[in-house]
């Protein structure tokens, strides 16, 4: 249908007073702001999940490092070795079944746990899940035999041994709630 010279367009429908062309302009560009707004489909953070704050890792005290490496040589040496690099082949049972002491060091897996957890571990001695023996892993050392102070110094030079990396998320599982551990007998007679 054409126009008449100099006619006017018709008026577009009206809602209220402004037009379906005005309001559909209007939503059409809050639409746009509000998916601009919440930035790309892909973030690099999962969204409501603020940036990771580090978390400080405490600095290690010398004189309680080396008090702990003392400790270590008198007591761990003998299964962890003189510089806690663990047992040969400490990933394989060895031919009774025993699993092997780790190393203290990157290579092991003693950063992954925290302070109170390694204590426990210390104090109350461990049996590993994959040990084929009725013999703990790791034998208990009683109060008689290393102090909490003694197993502190430890601890510090344990983790004298880690990189930065391990030592920070060492720190991040100091700070969360405690895991039980499995009783060191658990598993006995299987």
């Amino acid at each position: 249908m054409e126009r008449a010279p100099g006619a006017r367009r018709a008026d577009p429908p009206r809602v209220g007073s402004e037009t379906v062309r005005r309001r559909t302009g209007r939503w059409v560009t809050l639409g746009l702001l509000f998916v601009l707004g919440c930035g790309p489909a892909n973030p690099a953070q999962p969204a409501g999940r603020p940036s990771p704050t580090p978390v400080p890792v405490p600095t290690l005290d010398p004189g309680q490092v080396s008090r702990g490496r003392a400790v270590s040589g008198q007591h761990c040496a003998s299964c962890h070795g003189v510089d806690a690099q663990g047992a040969p082949d400490w990933q394989q049972p060895d031919a009774r079944g025993d699993v092997p002491a780790p190393p203290h060091d990157d290579t092991g897996h003693t950063w992954r746990h925290s302070d109170a957890q390694l204590s426990e571990i210390i104090r109350g001695g461990l049996r590993d899940q994959f040990n084929k023996t009725p013999e703990l892993t790791m034998p208990p050392f009683q109060t008689d035999q290393l102090s909490d102070q003694q197993i502190g110094d430890v601890l510090a030079y344990v983790k004298s041994l880690w990189s930065a990396e391990h030592r920070q998320f060492q720190e991040e599982q100091n700070r969360r709630p405690p895991i039980p551990m499995p009783s060191p007998n658990a598993g006995v007679g299987r």
